[in-house]
């Protein structure tokens, strides 16, 4: 069952990005430059996102006394992500046209999922957003295992107190590689501060964990204390106000975006804000669970596919048409925006799509399959 309220915060979170990522065809102007500024923030929704939905899925069955189906979760992942991600990464492979900069870091760090552990040059920027896959991956990888640790022992303190370190932790650590790597590179004008900042502190998955940790804090809520989550939902326009405040403060802190108290305490801080968000998204009577938002359900179903290939997709009509487009600033976003909504369309038709489906048939026949075998047998 899909929620409306969460899909139209997922096709809130793919239009920032793509908003953020216009500066590659000439930006939205300056009426709009601020919503392009914070357009990153949507990768932190997905995060948030992310982390509440993946939590749920691996929570649930657990919180029920059932076994975690290990098997059944990693593939259930492996379809949904890696048709399309290899699809896009083959065309920034094999078509030079399609890369936003002509650099590339080496071909084995996509397929590995470690580009943004070892990305190290600026100038290698071509797909460069798939770091927050990487991120994603990192998490699938390792929190099914985490939660089968901490649940044999189900404990509110235990997992609040294991939250509370996982991103304690992160804020004294982005301090320290602010310190170490970012500050003494402040002075320097030929782009090293940024890369400093980019490899060090904001691609790599042991300091941005804020998002997917505030997710599955969330989800952990709805599977061990429902009552709680009901309150929660049942007061959903002042979570959702309290949400926005905090968003607020979380934009005006992010004004200096790679400075020392954005670095440290702006993730986490957002992270909540948008915790927020989502819990009151995600059910009871809120204004933004049940508002009904024509479009944002298949923008949420493509997203994906539009995440991986919009910046391909900028590029190429940005090189092909440019000459020709006379509009500027938001009206030629818009063009390219098109482009870029058919494009990841056909993407998530052609291939994400039918890989899905072909998931959920293996689904239901390998169940009827092995009660065959044991009947036959």
């Amino acid at each position: 069952m899909r929620l409306p309220g969460l899909d139209l915060l997922r096709a809130i979170a793919i239009i920032w990005v793509m908003l953020f990522h216009s500066y590659l065809v000439g930006g939205l102007g300056d009426s709009l430059a601020g919503v392009e500024t914070y357009g990153w923030m949507g990768v932190d929704l997905f995060f948030v996102l992310s982390g509440f939905l993946i939590g749920t899925q691996v929570l649930r069955p657990m919180a029920a006394g059932q076994t975690l189906d290990l098997y059944g979760f990693y593939r259930r992942r492996a379809f949904r992500i890696l048709p399309a991600f290899f699809v896009v990464l083959a065309l920034y492979a094999l078509w030079t046209a399609w890369r936003e900069t002509r650099g590339m870091q080496p071909l084995w760090q996509f397929p590995t999922f470690t580009f943004n552990l070892l990305f190290d040059r600026s100038e290698n920027y071509a797909f460069s957003h798939a770091w927050s896959l990487c991120v994603e991956e990192h998490f699938y990888l390792v929190f099914p295992f985490a939660a089968l640790v901490m649940l044999r022992k189900p404990s509110v303190t235990r997992f609040a107190g294991l939250c509370s370190v996982i991103v304690l932790g992160g804020m004294a650590l982005r301090a320290w590689l602010w310190l170490h790597y970012y500050l003494p590179a402040r002075t320097a004008d030929d782009g090293t501060p940024g890369l400093m900042f980019l490899r060090y502190i904001y691609y790599p998955t042991y300091s941005r964990l804020d998002g997917l940790v505030a997710g599955v804090a969330l989800a952990a809520c709805a599977v061990y204390r429902p009552a709680w989550m009901e309150r929660v939902q049942r007061h959903g326009n002042l979570v959702l106000l309290l949400g926005l405040i905090l968003l607020a403060v979380s934009v005006a802190l992010f004004t200096r975006r790679v400075g020392f108290a954005a670095t440290v305490v702006g993730y986490p801080l957002l992270s909540l804000a948008l915790m927020a968000v989502v819990a009151a998204a995600s059910g009871g009577p809120s204004l933004l669970a049940r508002m009904r938002v024509p479009g944002a359900a298949w923008l949420a179903a493509i997203s994906y596919s539009l995440y991986l290939s919009h910046k391909g997709v900028f590029h190429l009509v940005h090189e092909t048409w440019n000459g020709r487009l006379q509009q500027h600033g938001f009206v030629l976003f818009c063009v390219y925006a098109m482009a870029t909504l058919a494009g990841g369309a056909l993407l998530y038709y052609a291939v994400e799509r039918p890989f899905l489906r072909w998931r959920d048939i293996r689904s239901r026949l390998l169940p009827r399959m092995h009660a065959a075998g044991e009947v036959t047998g």
